[in-house]
């Protein structure tokens, strides 16, 4: 999968867990492709100030998933629920999720 949407889906999973700056950063950057220029202006910040919060939300992102293994389990049991041929315990394991 392409660096940029395994971490644009961690994102959907873990950007709760980002200070406010560290999500705008990020989807600014990811979301609405502006260049780290660009965002810096916006932000009347450093571009290597920018470059390096963007660098800590990746890592950050990746940490938080293999500790957690969110999207992982989420996958997992996506993957057994295709197996599953009742239709009403199916839709009864999506409330669930």
């Amino acid at each position: 999968m392409e660096e940029r949407v395994y971490l644009g889906i961690l994102f959907d999973y873990y950007g709760c867990l980002l200070t406010d700056k560290q999500k705008m950063y990020f989807e600014d950057y990811y979301f609405n492709n502006l260049t780290l220029s660009e965002i810096s202006l916006n932000n009347n910040i450093s571009r290597n100030a920018i470059h390096k919060q963007i660098k800590d939300v990746k890592e950050k992102l990746i940490q938080y998933e293999k500790k957690l293994k969110l999207y992982e389990k989420s996958n997992k049991i996506n993957d057994i629920l295709e197996k599953i041929k009742d239709e009403r315990i199916k839709e009864e394991i999506k409330e669930l999720i």
